[in-house]
């Protein structure tokens, strides 16, 4: 009789154990190799290490599994029919297990109103369980709108997902961070070609959502097998290596490489020497998305000479980049450039801007029609009293922004007048009331309205939007963005704190090298606390003692997290100026010869200004945060302001002067708001700069901000 090895034996006894099981739950085996971790095979078979520990009872989580170890890995594929079989496992069956498919990286998406798991499987080609297996509360809890989920995705073709409407076109799903002009470049079509293809494709904007479907002619020798298996390749790291800058070079993100390379969490970061696992670099992966290029689209009467001038490459440089060259430059060809030349040009969306100064482009033949709606509250002024009335202004925030935003305004009226522009405009007093919004809609006729600006209630903005929408009039709302409303055309003229915060993360970024990295946040911003350490997973986290009346830090601890090494950076997120005061405060008196500390905030917000918070400690912190304008300065505008006002204008009248000035501007060049927005891109004013990007499912957004720092006693700006 043949005797069978004993882990045969023992392999076979364990599998007849679970067999009662089977009709509920079908299982597998692996067996483990060198250097593999209980969470590494979790991930291979997409289950969680508690599945494999509950079915693995002689493995304790922490233990280091052994080389040739068999473990029982449940799979949610369909039980077999006969739930009593005894399963008997050879050597060529462990050897044969196919490996499951692991993600080869995550991308977030932010649950909006009404969506369900279902449909964002489906916009994502993953299953429900695919996403819950990523999102771990989803098991326990319902789908919320602001959710913030990992999506996986996985380097695979299905057949079924490929849907072809001829024998010449195909089907194509738009990924992450592609554009209009990334695609046409893709497929060696122009814009127009595309919307000829896809008709349902909206004419006033030019964005595309990620998980949108495309007709598009078929690729030359695009099949299954053409597809490409990811490859990896060892790499050592060397001196001064940064996750930021190892993935800048691979085309990875810093959460992949960590993903990938479990051991640079467990020894606190890149060391010098550390052997890591990368994917392998191709000679030319034939991605093109913005993350590798940026785009051009050809002008009518453009030709080769002056086009390499314009865009400062050699002809030769051109044609590698876009053989099509070679066959003739056409209007309409999208031609892709390196991503490093961005900072050369204007780019919006990926896309070059020519060129366009707004004072030399601007016709005196368009006379914009204006709308102004704001709270001025004369019915609860008493102007027959002086002193009464200034009372109530002070008093009153919406009265004191309102009269700041339309005396920067009418300064704004009056320089677009010496440029020869004639602007119509009424102005009406919403009194913060519905019933008097809608009465001055009856009465007004907007059919010849260039742009309406207000009002500053969210309720009431939405009421002015949806009438205005009717006659394709767009408005400006002086206010940041609400997620509540969600109107095409209204261009939102201050950045949310959203835009903002992501916009000093990406500084941080770039800047990032090797900084030990602090957040301290309160229990009302631990979302924030989780933002930052997506983007910085080494990141420090210190928890805060919030009891009733009292709320601290444990100093010891706190201490113990500072390094001498190198430079600290610490996040402060909160709206308590309490907190503010004290951090702060411990901060400043933890900085020492060897220790040295930046202040950072994501939000600056009433709590950052109170009187009790010290400008030198911030100063000594080298404070840092991003903010929607900066101080106006001694330009034109002031001199202006002090002439016709006699005074000096506050934030709000600077806001007013270059909102209306900029949006003037714009009416003057193309008469049409929409359109302008297509071709022009930030533009910056006294203290207030203005990039509107178009949202597919909203609005405008200003996308433009400021980083501004203390520095010795005063607040400047960094220029990125």
């Amino acid at each position: 009789m043949k005797i069978l090895p004993i882990k045969y034996i023992a392999t076979s006894l364990l599998i007849m154990l679970f067999s009662l099981n089977l009709a509920a739950q079908q299982f597998t085996t692996h067996a483990v190799k060198k250097g593999e971790t209980l969470t590494s095979i979790a991930k291979q078979y997409r289950v969680t290490p508690f599945n494999i520990l509950k079915y693995n009872k002689e493995i304790k989580q922490g233990d280091v599994l052994r080389p040739n170890t068999i473990l029982v890995i449940p799979t949610d594929s369909k039980t077999t029919e006969n739930s009593n079989v005894t399963v008997q496992i050879t050597q060529q069956d462990v050897q044969e297990v196919p490996e499951q498919e692991e993600p080869i990286g995550f991308t977030n998406h932010r649950v909006k109103r009404k969506e369900t798991l279902y449909g964002i499987a489906n916009r994502y080609h993953i299953t429900e369980n695919d996403i819950k297996r990523y999102n771990r509360d989803l098991y326990s809890a319902q789908l919320k709108k602001g959710m913030r989920l990992k999506i996986p995705k996985y380097r695979r073709v299905r057949l079924e997902e490929v849907v072809v409407d001829s024998l010449d076109f195909e089907q194509y799903t738009v990924q992450p961070k592609e554009t209009r002009w990334s695609i046409a470049h893709k497929y060696g079509i122009t814009i127009d070609s595309m919307l000829v293809l896809n008709p349902e494709l909206p004419k006033t904007t030019s964005y595309l959502a990620e998980g949108q479907i495309l007709k598009l002619p078929k690729l030359p020798g695009s099949s299954v097998e053409a597809q490409e298996v990811e490859l990896y390749t060892s790499y050592t790291v060397p001196p001064k290596q940064t996750l930021y800058s190892l993935g800048k070079e691979y085309n990875i993100s810093s959460q992949e490489i960590i993903a990938l390379n479990s051991e640079i969490l467990e020894r606190g970061g890149l060391k010098e020497g550390m052997l890591i696992r990368l994917p392998k670099k191709n000679a030319d992966s034939g991605e093109v998305n913005t993350e590798n290029f940026i785009f051009y689209e050809v002008k009518p009467g453009q030709n080769v000479f002056r086009l390499t001038q314009n865009l400062k490459i050699s002809y030769t440089d051109l044609v590698s980049l876009n053989p099509s060259l070679t066959d003739g430059l056409k209007a309409g060809m999208v031609l892709k450039l390196p991503k490093d030349r961005a900072g050369e040009f204007e780019v919006k969306n990926a896309l070059i801007l020519d060129k366009i100064n707004l004072l030399d482009s601007i016709s005196t033949e368009n006379k914009p029609k204006l709308i102004f709606m704001l709270p001025f509250r004369l019915d609860r002024l008493n102007l027959r009293n002086r002193e009464s009335t200034q009372n109530t202004i002070e008093k009153r925030n919406d009265i004191k922004y309102s009269l700041g935003l339309y005396s920067g305004a009418l300064v704004a009226l009056d320089s677009i007048a010496k440029l020869g522009i004639s602007a119509d405009v009424k102005t009406f007093d919403t009194q913060r009331s519905q019933d008097r919004v809608r009465e001055v809609l009856q009465k007004e006729n907007l059919h010849d309205v260039s742009a309406i600006i207000g009002p500053l209630d969210p309720n009431l903005l939405n009421e002015v939007a949806v009438q205005a929408a009717n006659y394709n009039v767009p408005v400006l709302a002086p206010i940041a963005a609400k997620s509540d409303i969600s109107l095409n055309n209204v261009f939102f003229s201050i950045p949310s704190d959203e835009i903002l915060r992501e916009r000093i993360l990406s500084f941080i970024e770039e800047k990032y090298e090797k900084e030990n990295i602090i957040i301290i946040a309160d229990k009302n911003h631990k979302p924030v606390e989780a933002r930052i350490l997506e983007k910085f997973p080494l990141a420090k986290t210190v928890v805060m003692k919030e009891e009733e009346k009292n709320i601290a830090i444990d100093l010891d601890v706190f201490t113990a997290m500072l390094s001498e090494e190198n430079e600290n950076w610490v996040f402060v997120e909160t709206d308590n100026f309490k907190i503010v005061s004290s951090v702060s405060s411990i901060l400043n008196s933890s900085i020492t010869e060897d220790i040295k500390i930046k202040m950072f905030t994501t939000n600056k917000n009433k709590a950052f200004e109170n009187d009790v918070i010290s400008s030198s400690h911030l100063s000594k912190l080298n404070f840092c945060y991003p903010s929607v304008d900066r101080e106006a300065g001694n330009g034109n505008f002031v001199k202006l302001y002090r002439k016709r006002f006699g005074a000096v204008p506050d934030r709000y009248a600077t806001r007013g002067f270059d909102m209306t000035f900029d949006l003037l501007l714009k009416l003057a060049y193309k008469d049409n708001l929409f359109e302008a927005s297509k071709f022009i891109g930030e533009m910056e004013y006294t203290g207030n700069k203005f990039d509107y990007n178009k949202d597919i499912t909203s609005g405008y957004f200003n996308t433009a901000s400021y980083i501004m720092t203390y520095s010795e006693m005063q607040i400047k700006e960094i220029n990125p």
